[in-house]
C-alpha cells in the first residue's frame, strides 16, 4: 500500500520544506493558492489537508484562506481540513471551525503535536469511509431501505422475502413510525407485481365521509360536487399492490363494503351500477389491537380474518438491538446530503443518549430528531444537548466482549458496531479483542458488513 496523501496549502517556501520534513511518512502534496489546492484535491483526493489562512492575494488576512476552505469542503465534504493560524488569527480559526474545518493548530507549530492531529484526522476519515461502506447495501435489494442488524428485524426481512412472490394478504402490526409502509413496499418490490403501481391510503388521515370516495371512486353526478368520473385508489392499484394503512381506524359501515372487495375482488364506484374486477394484492397495517376491537364490536370479525392471512409484527425501535445508533448514523448522512452540510460527528454523550432514550415515536421520531440536530448544530459535532431529548440518563456503559457470556455475544457486537459507527477497528478496540477475532465472531453469528 502506498503512502497516505497529505495536501499542504501553504505559500511560504520555508514552511513548505518544514512540513515536508515533518511528514516524511506521508505523500505530501503542495499547493500555494486556491486554484492549485483544488487541482491537487481533484487529482489526488487526499483525506487530510493542512491549510494556511493567509494565502495570496490576501496573505495578511484570512479572506482567501476561508474561501479556499469553503471551496475544498464544497468539492469533498469528507476531507479533514486542519487550519494553521497565528495567535492574532484566533477569531479567523474559530470561524473556520464553524465552517467545517476539522481542527486548527497555531503557528509556529509544534511538529509532534501537529503530527498527532494529522494522524487522528486520517484515522477518523478511515472510520467514516468504513461506515459508508457498511451502509451501502446492494442497489438491487428492495429491502435496502430497511437499515437494521437486530435479529428479530432480520428474521422479519427474510419473512418478507418468502411472502413477496405469493398472493397472500398480509397484515403488518407495529407502533406508529416503526416502518410498516417500508415493509409493505418491500413486499411489492419483491413480487411479480413490482412493475405495476403501489398505491397507499391512510384510513386515519381521511375523514370517514370522504374515505369511501377515495377508496372506490365515483361516477359523474353521484353527489353534489362530483363533476366528473373519478377513479378510487383501489382501482388505481389494478395489477399492483394496494396498501391500507391504519385499517383499525376505518368506520364499521365502510368495513362491510371493503369486505366485499376483499372476498370477491370486485368494486362499484359510488353512483355506478356495474361491477369492476380488480386484480390487486392487499397489504394492510395498524398500530391497534384488532382482536380487541373485534371483541368490542368496533371491527368486523369476518374482515379481520380475511385481512390476516399472514401477520407480521414489527418490533418497536426500543426493542431493536443496536438499531437506534445505527439508524442515527444513517439519518445523519442523509440529512447532511439533503441540507448540503458537512457530515457532523456524534459525540459520546449523544450516542449514549440515543441508546437510552425510549423513542416512543420510533424510527420516524429518530429521523426527525437527527435531521433537526444536523440543521441546528453550531459546530462540527452533534452533542446530547443538540438532540434535545431532555432528561436522558447517561451512566457509563462500557461494552467488553470478555465480560459477557457466549449467549450475549451477538447483542454486544451489534451494540459495539453501532456505537462506533460501523468501524471494525474501533469496535474491536471497544470489545477488547483483535480485529481477526472480531471478524471470526461476526462470521459465526452471521453479521455482515456490505462491501
Amino acid at each position: 500500500m502506498g503512502k497516505k496523501k497529505l495536501l499542504v496549502v501553504e505559500d511560504d517556501k520555508g514552511l513548505q520544506k518544514q512540513l515536508r520534513w515533518s511528514f516524511d511518512g506521508y505523500d505530501v502534496l503542495i499547493a500555494e493558492d486556491r486554484e492549485s489546492a483544488l487541482a491537487q484535491l481533484r487529482r489526488h483526493r487526499p483525506a487530510v489537508v493542512t491549510l494556511d489562512l493567509g494565502l495570496p492575494p490576501d496573505p495578511d488576512g484570512a479572506t482567501e484562506g476561508l474561501a479556499t476552505l469553503q471551496a475544498l469542503l464544497g468539492e469533498a465534504p469528507d476531507t479533514k481540513v486542519i487550519v494553521l493560524s497565528g495567535n492574532q488569527e484566533r477569531a479567523h480559526a474559530l470561524k473556520a471551525i464553524g465552517m467545517g474545518a476539522y481542527d486548527f493548530h497555531q503557528k509556529p507549530f509544534d511538529a509532534d503535536t501537529l503530527k498527532l492531529v494529522v494522524e487522528r484526522a486520517f484515522y477518523l476519515h478511515a472510520m467514516q469511509e468504513e461506515n459508508q461502506r457498511m451502509l451501502q447495501i446492494a442497489a438491487d435489494s428492495p429491502l435496502a431501505r430497511i437499515v437494521t442488524r437486530d435479529p428479530a428485524m432480520l428474521r422479519l426481512c427474510r419473512s418478507v422475502e418468502k411472502l413477496a412472490p405469493s398472493s397472500a394478504t398480509v397484515m403488518l402490526l407495529g407502533d406508529s413510525g416503526s416502518g410498516k409502509e417500508l415493509f409493505a413496499r418491500g413486499l411489492h418490490d419483491l413480487s411479480a407485481r413490482h412493475d405495476k403501481r403501489f398505491v397507499a391510503i391512510n384510513c386515519a388521515a381521511i375523514p370517514a365521509d370522504l374515505l369511501e370516495s377515495e377508496l372506490f371512486g365515483h361516477e359523474k353526478g353521484a353527489f353534489t360536487g362530483a363533476g366528473q368520473q373519478t377513479l378510487g385508489k383501489i382501482e388505481m392499484a389494478q395489477g399492483g399492490t394496494f396498501f391500507l394503512d391504519e385499517i383499525g381506524d376505518m368506520a364499521m359501515a365502510l368495513q362491510a363494503k371493503l369486505l366485499r372487495f376483499v372476498q370477491e375482488r370486485v368494486i362499484e364506484r359510488i353512483g355506478g351500477r356495474s361491477e369492476i374486477a380488480i386484480d390487486a394484492r392487499i397489504v394492510c397495517a395498524t398500530h391497534q389491537d384488532l382482536p380487541k376491537l373485534v371483541r368490542e364490536g368496533r371491527f368486523r370479525e369476518d374482515l379481520y380474518y380475511r385481512l390476516s392471512e399472514v401477520v407480521l409484527a414489527i418490533p418497536p425501535l426500543r426493542e431493536r438491538v443496536g438499531d437506534a445508533v445505527l439508524l442515527a448514523h444513517h439519518f445523519k448522512h442523509q440529512a447532511s446530503l439533503m441540507e448540503r452540510r458537512n457530515v457532523p460527528a456524534l459525540t459520546e454523550d449523544a450516542v449514549l443518549a440515543i441508546e437510552q432514550y425510549g423513542w416512543p415515536g420510533n424510527v420516524r421520531e429518530l429521523e426527525n430528531c437527527i435531521r433537526r440536530a444536523v440543521i441546528m448544530a453550531e459546530g462540527p459535532q452533534i452533542s446530547a444537548r443538540d438532540l434535545g431529548l431532555g432528561g436522558v440518563p447517561q451512566p457509563d456503559a462500557p461494552v467488553n466482549l470478555r465480560q459477557v457470556r457466549d449467549a450475549a455475544e451477538y447483542k454486544v457486537m451489534v451494540t459495539a458496531l453501532a456505537r462506533t459507527n460501523g468501524s471494525i477497528v474501533k469496535a474491536a478496540e471497544l470489545l477488547g479483542v483483535s480485529r481477526p477475532t472480531l471478524y471470526d465472531l461476526m462470521h459465526h453469528h452471521g453479521i455482515r458488513i456490505s462491501p
